[in-house]
């Protein structure tokens, strides 16, 4: 009943390859735990609780670890992005390209020039 529910969540950890996964349904709660990447991959698995159970959902535990607290993402480009637009998508504010930049200067030379293709580091701030 719950894992029907919760599909949603489930079906996001399979997409982001959530690791050591586990979901159990004991006296109508749903217990799931894994370890994700990221912390904005972990963020995610939140967002999509919250909006399925509320935003203190009683039917669901979740434990969701995060392999790499070094950072906040990993991003790859697509065609047409820039920082800012990277920037927005992560932090709500496009002129946080900067923090961004600084984070990938093993990389980028210039914050005005990136490719497709290319991964970069979105660092926790």
């Amino acid at each position: 009943m719950m894992k029907a529910k919760y599909q949603s969540v489930l079906e996001l950890g399979q997409e982001l390859n959530i690791q050591n996964g586990d979901v159990k349904e004991e006296n109508g709660v749903l217990h799931v735990s894994g370890t994700a990447k990221t912390q904005y991959q972990k963020n995610l698995l939140w967002d999509e609780i919250k909006k399925v159970g509320g935003e203190n959902p009683a039917d669901i535990m979740a434990d969701i670890k995060v392999e790499d607290e070094s950072v906040y993402a990993y991003h790859t480009v697509e065609k047409g992005e820039t920082l800012g637009k990277i920037a927005k998508h992560y932090f709500g504010n496009a002129m946080k390209y900067k923090d961004i930049f600084e984070a990938n200067t093993n990389i980028l030379k210039n914050p005005d020039l990136i490719h497709p293709g290319q991964e970069l580091v979105i660092p926790n701030l």
